[in-house]
């Protein structure tokens, strides 16, 4: 191996490792792949909702940029994120579309031990952060019903409020000490009739701003989380509905980043970043109640330069629907 590819993944390491996650100030996009599966292009009914979504990720091998493990690097990667999400969708509709804003309120508790060759630095590591993390604003969402398909499209941006220090030896770090704005999507396709089969995407473009005390920008990134799902009634009366299918993310690193790397190396050398992932998602839905709870199983089949590992997702939705206006009396 070269002096000059021994400092590149010593570069990648550092960049990787000396920050515990991606809500913890990694240099990978500030979007956590996961999120989404079946039923992306859905918005809640006119209403108040409130949602919960807990993520757990963990990882014990780094990858280079070929997609393989980086030898002599060992260790444990993971983070659990529970994000707080709340909606507002108006009655009143604009071009056609349900207005569905909404913000997330992430609280993160991240862990990393790490040791490379003789267990010694720069690669032996142990660092972790828990707090309130970098708040998702989406001011600007829109959501249209077809007959045989919903959409949303939106704007939304990524406030660094998560504790951030750039100076070395930081091990606590809770945000990524940078701004972010996202262009998502979300798409639903019913493949019957009934709407029992569908086909999702969503897809997200984020660009972030330099990192807080630092003259580094982490390039752009894309993400698209797709699924094919069923649902099947648990009684003649679809009371409660039981939804499961395929799903799966791939989250792409789309420009270099700028500046230069903790080593004072120029940080475009840093290799692009992507990960591949696909497992199952099942859904139990009560209707009438406006209840959703979800559970999702996604490990990664590849990544380069980054960590491989498996997404688990736990999530409850409640949405609050605003009364039906009633027939007036005779």
């Amino acid at each position: 191996m070269t002096i000059q590819m021994k400092s590149l993944l010593m570069t990648l390491a550092c960049v990787l490792f000396c920050s515990a996650l991606p809500l913890l100030a990694q240099q990978k996009g500030q979007y956590v792949p996961g999120q989404y599966g079946l039923n992306a292009g859905v918005v809640p009914d006119p209403g108040f909702t409130y949602a919960n979504i807990t993520i757990n990720y963990s990882a014990s091998q780094l990858n280079n940029s070929s997609a393989k493990a980086v030898p002599g690097i060992t260790g444990d990667y993971g983070f659990w994120a529970t994000e707080n999400i709340l909606f507002y969708v108006p009655k009143a509709k604009f071009l056609g579309a349900h207005f569905a804003p909404y913000v997330v309120l992430p609280f993160a508790n991240g862990s990393l031990t790490a040791s490379g060759p003789l267990g010694v630095a720069p690669f032996g590591i142990n660092a972790g952060g828990t707090g309130f993390a970098d708040m998702w604003v989406e001011p600007v969402n829109l959501a249209w019903h077809f007959s045989r398909a919903d959409f949303n499209v939106g704007y939304g941006f990524v406030a660094p409020t998560g504790r951030y220090s750039s100076a070395p030896g930081t091990t606590n770090n809770v945000g990524s000490g940078y701004w972010g704005n996202n262009v998502t999507s979300g798409t639903t396709v019913y493949l019957t009739k009934n709407k029992g089969t569908t086909a999702n995407l969503f897809t997200d473009w984020e660009v972030h701003g330099q990192k807080q005390g630092t003259n580094l920008t982490p390039g752009q990134a894309f993400t698209m989380e797709w699924g094919f799902g069923q649902v099947i009634p648990l009684d003649r009366q679809f009371h409660t509905l039981f939804q499961f299918g395929v799903v799966g993310y791939d989250q792409w690193q789309v420009s270099y980043n700028r500046g230069t790397t903790p080593l004072g190396l120029p940080a475009r050398l840093v290799p692009f970043y992507s990960v591949h992932a696909v497992g199952l998602q099942a859904n139990l839905i009560v209707p009438a109640k406006g209840l959703t709870f979800t559970f999702k199983y996604e490990p990664e089949y590849s990544a380069k330069a980054r960590p491989q590992g498996r997404t688990l997702v736990f999530s409850g939705v409640w949405n609050l629907r605003f009364p039906k206006e009633q027939a007036p009396k005779p």
